[in-house]
């Protein structure tokens, strides 16, 4: 069955809903779009798939896949010259965060030629987005970031690694096509990291201090959605009904975690950005590794709040403290390591991941403020 939500742009949802994409270029007069994605999406069937019905119906694609795994201001640049050198007229965001962050922000560069992160909302850059742009299209093949429905993108700067936040109404795309068919092909590694990230929004969504009760309320569902298909969306066999409704499952949850942290995220974020920048780590790996220690951080003076995300996850214990040692079960379940020794981090990288940690965009909207000694102290009972 395939669905329309207008919230907070048009989203056509459902099995096989990508079909539906030359038609909507014809409709709307786009004949030369530019898909970015990654290296990795541009090798699987359905991508190349996806390039053969639009060549069908007359529609010429050019194609844009040199971009890092956690993107830098260069992959914006080099898309930016693909773009103006084929001359096109509209921009395809097909992947995960990555593939969709850097086309968003290739979007915003075509008709501002100024620096790229003078437009960094962090420094009020987002008053600078006054010219229009090319018309938007994203379509997910993860269930993680979200980012489809999103209005920024996170680039980070290729000499500091520091993350900037490329933020306006203006980058939200026209039409997002979420077909959960895109994802059942995903390993259970990227399945369970993409899933934990959707999972680390949603959740601190929830914790995060503005007062959005409409962001509180997708953010325990997305738990719930959650709660209920990424197991299974891990750990069952590719194909069969089973799957592709937690499959589904799972890919409304992380647009809806997406749509949740307009109210801010938090402290795990920050935890997790610098593994990303520094070493390179997959962010979805990051979260995961990190939100258990993340959430204990966070639940002195909070526990109503861990009270209600205990109930979402129809827990016994209603704690903050039975909601931790989920966290740790969820990651046993689906392969994700405990500790980040695991995943590459050594000792002598703490001093910088906390620098960077306490420069993050992320932890200002915690809950509880979170210094530099918070962050090297979590960094180390994690290591």
């Amino acid at each position: 069955m395939i669905s329309q939500f207008n919230f907070p742009t048009k989203i056509r949802f459902g099995a096989g809903v990508v079909d539906e994409l030359p038609a909507y270029l014809k409709e709307n007069n786009l004949s030369k779009p530019l898909v970015v994605t990654d290296q990795n999406v541009a090798n699987l069937p359905f991508f190349k798939q996806i390039l053969q019905n639009l060549q069908a119906k007359g529609i010429n694609t050019e194609v844009f896949c040199d971009i890092h795994k956690n993107p830098v201001k260069s992959d914006v640049y080099k898309g930016d010259e693909v773009y103006y050198g084929t001359h096109r007229d509209s921009i395809i965001g097909i992947g995960g965060g990555a593939a969709i962050d850097v086309a968003r922000a290739i979007l915003l560069r075509i008709n501002h030629r100024e620096d790229l992160f003078k437009y960094d909302d962090l420094i009020g850059g987002d008053v600078f987005v006054t010219n229009d742009v090319p018309h938007f299209i994203t379509i997910p093949t993860t269930a993680g970031t979200g980012s489809e429905v999103g209005r920024s993108a996170i680039i980070a700067d290729d000499e500091t690694h520091q993350k900037k936040i490329l933020f306006s109404p203006k980058l939200l795309a026209k039409i997002i096509f979420a077909d959960p068919m895109l994802t059942m092909d995903l390993p259970p590694f990227i399945t369970a990291a993409t899933g934990m990230d959707a999972l680390t929004h949603n959740m601190e969504a929830f914790l995060a201090k503005n007062w959005h009760p409409m962001c509180e309320g997708i953010a325990l569902e997305g738990i719930s959605l959650i709660h209920n298909s990424l197991e299974k969306a891990v750990n069952k066999p590719a194909g069969g009904v089973t799957n592709l409704e937690s499959r589904s499952k799972m890919l409304m949850a992380s647009l809806m975690g997406a749509v949740a942290f307009q109210k801010g995220l938090g402290v795990v974020h920050s935890l997790a950005h610098p593994l990303s920048s520094l070493l390179d780590t997959h962010h979805g790996l990051a979260n995961a590794v990190n939100i258990p220690y993340g959430m204990k951080f966070n639940i002195a003076g909070f526990e109503d709040k861990f009270k209600r995300i205990a109930r979402t996850l129809d827990l016994k214990d209603e704690s903050g403290e039975a909601v931790v040692q989920y966290l740790f079960d969820l990651n046993s379940k689906i392969n994700i390591p405990h500790r980040l020794r695991d995943i590459g981090v050594k000792s002598e990288h703490i001093e910088t991941l906390a620098d960077l940690a306490i420069a993050d965009f992320a932890h200002p909207n915690n809950p509880k403020p979170v210094s530099r000694e918070d962050f090297k102290k979590l960094y180390l009972e994690a290591l």
